[in-house]
């Protein structure tokens, strides 16, 4: 379960920001018959959810849901459970990733193709559940997973 160093909220502001904060993102969640699936990017091996560096003069939140909007096209998030967040531990050299969660009902996706890349950045995208999520993730997402989960689980 995350620590309270971890996981905040707005409302609940931390006493001090991760010194290597670098990157935001979004955990886009789906809502289905059976319950909930998060969406994963895929790049090469690696499956992460939407995420992307923080420009300068942007919050968080902002560089999250421009990344989301850039990486999967995805315009419909609900920031259902306000503007709380789940960081990761420090990885690669210091750096953390922010998280936020959005519910969206956009279950088909096409991938935008980057500018800077001429072609989409990832090359694939899935809606998984929970369990097959854990399966593919790499162990320092796990954290923001279960949060997700959890907080998925109170609404």
């Amino acid at each position: 379960m995350p620590n309270d160093l971890r996981v905040t909220s707005t409302t609940r502001p931390p006493r001090k920001a991760p010194s290597g904060l670098v990157s935001a993102g979004i955990v886009p969640a789906l809502r289905v018959a059976d319950g909930w699936k998060v969406l994963l990017l895929r790049a090469y091996k690696d499956w992460d959810f939407p995420k992307g560096f923080i420009e300068e003069g942007e919050t968080p939140l902002e560089a999250a849901l421009r990344e989301t909007r850039e990486e999967t096209g995805i315009t419909d998030l609900d920031l259902a459970f306000g503007e709380t967040w789940c960081d990761t531990d420090p990885y690669s050299g210091g750096k953390v990733a922010r998280y936020f969660l959005g519910v969206t009902k956009e279950e088909h996706l096409v991938l935008p193709v980057s500018p800077e890349l001429g072609r989409p950045e990832h090359h694939e995208w899935r809606w998984v559940y929970f369990d097959g999520a854990m399966l593919l993730i790499r162990p320092r997402l796990e954290p923001v997973l279960e949060w997700t989960r959890q907080r998925l689980a109170q609404g």
